[in-house]
């Protein structure tokens, strides 16, 4: 028997108890409730992310309808007009491509790549860009006088006096780097000397390059000069081989191996390398006349696609191999002044007229500047080395850069037709008047 007490006190600890049990048992519910509405919250605002994240992308990706079809239509003209020059002028092939303002690449191949294979040209066919190699060589020695290396306006004579020929070169004691770049060296252009020509015709069969630089210089050592240095303007590839020269020696580096880290890398433009090999991979074989000055083959590449003659002696007179569309991006980005982190626009520009007669017509650092034209100034160069011809144009009034390759130089090289000007003028034609149409708003 237990007292009363006792019972009073064992029923106030069974009611502890209880108490207790039952205020553990809340506050687990209270636990797993908080828990829940605690993700349910996380939930929300996961979800909610996501939304934002989706409609923001819809904002940055989607181009309004009009704008879409628009540019469909401006390829398909664009397309349309390159099949129309390949029809009226019967070249093997050619690509084309655009850079508009706002970024929007376009691309075009017409022909073929390979008459004999029957290949067809394709947007992603490499050809030798010849002298647009020059633009590269004009940005680099910019960059290394920015950088305290070279200086623009003091005589050669400071990174080339000691070679042996040095006193032979035409003009050598007032030559200035910025004579080279602008082609007021007065220097001859050993690419159209007969002696070249006859020397090309005799070794293009040998396996390795039988022209390298210093070897170039040798054809026009002890010739008179075309005039005093700055007093006229003559183009001369053999002054950018000099210019090559004097950036070997300023830098204890290879060119190429400049262009790759300043440039090539940087862009992104992994189909422009250095044409130092035979073997090109994706090169469109290219075609000359049968009775070409240097007596080279009519076609660039043997069956297996490697180059029959050897591309290195035209080094830093062009020496690139790239293709329509990365010429386009280099354009546009070399003019727009995003090729280098410093401003340089000013010295790339700073031209010379090319003669009294056409003072509209200049060039620059490794340039071309039309001031005045239809489409208001233009920026660029062309190229032609056997078997191909290039172009590339920038007209900074529409913030638009086109190029173009065709895998021919017959009746280009000598002037026998407008092709390459009448290209370049219906292109930007199409491409422009579309652009100012975007703008618009039609």
């Amino acid at each position: 028997m237990t007292s009363e007490a006792e019972q009073a006190t064992r029923l106030e600890t069974s009611d502890r108890n209880e108490e207790t049990g039952m205020l553990k048992q809340g506050k687990g519910i209270l636990s797993r409730l908080a828990r829940f509405r605690f993700w349910n919250v996380i939930l929300s605002i996961f979800m909610l992310l996501l939304i934002l994240a989706w409609l923001f992308s819809l904002l940055t990706t989607t181009k309004p309808k009009s704008t879409s079809v628009a540019a469909s239509n401006l390829s398909a003209t664009f397309q349309s007009a390159l099949d129309a020059f390949q029809k009226q002028y019967n070249f093997p092939g050619a690509t084309a491509a655009f850079v508009l303002q706002d970024g929007t690449v376009g691309v075009a191949a017409t022909g073929v790549a390979d008459i004999e294979a029957g290949t067809l040209m394709d947007v992603q066919s490499r050809m030798l860009s010849a002298s647009i190699g020059k633009t590269f060589v004009g940005a680099t020695t910019l960059a290394l006088a920015h950088e305290g290396l070279l200086d623009l306006d003091i005589p050669v004579s400071r990174w080339l006096g000691d070679r042996q020929w040095f006193t032979r070169l035409p003009n050598y004691d007032a030559i200035t780097l910025r004579h080279l770049l602008n082609h007021t060296s007065g220097l001859p252009d050993h690419v159209h000397l007969q002696s070249f020509a006859t020397a090309v015709s005799h070794k293009w069969r040998e396996k390795d390059n039988p022209f390298p630089p210093e070897t170039l210089i040798q054809f026009f050592l002890d010739l008179p000069p075309l005039f005093k240095a700055g007093k006229g303007w003559a183009y001369t590839d053999t002054g950018y081989i000099l210019i090559g020269l004097v950036i070997e020696n300023a830098t204890a580096r290879s060119y190429y191996d400049e262009i790759k880290q300043r440039f090539l890398t940087p862009l992104g433009l992994k189909l422009t390398a250095p044409a130092e090999r035979r073997d090109l991979p994706g090169l469109a074989a290219g075609y000359m006349a049968a009775d070409n000055a240097f007596g080279l083959p009519r076609k660039t590449i043997t069956a297996d696609g490697v180059m029959v003659w050897h591309p290195g002696f035209e080094w830093t007179g062009g020496g690139l191999v790239s293709n329509s569309r990365e010429l386009a991006l280099w354009g546009a980005a070399l003019f727009r002044g995003n090729a280098m982190p410093h401003p340089y626009l000013d010295e790339l520009l700073n031209s010379v007229p090319i003669s009294p007669d056409t003072a509209e017509i200049q060039y620059g650092a490794g340039i071309g500047i039309y001031r005045t034209g239809p489409f208001g100034p233009v920026y660029g160069h062309g190229g032609w080395v056997p078997g191909y011809s290039s172009s590339l144009r920038y007209y900074p009034d529409h913030g638009v850069a086109i190029a173009f390759q065709i895998n021919t130089d017959i009746d280009i090289v000598d002037d026998t037709t407008n092709l390459v000007s009448e290209m370049e003028a219906r292109l930007a034609e199409i491409i422009i008047s579309a652009t100012s149409s975007f703008s618009n708003g039609h």
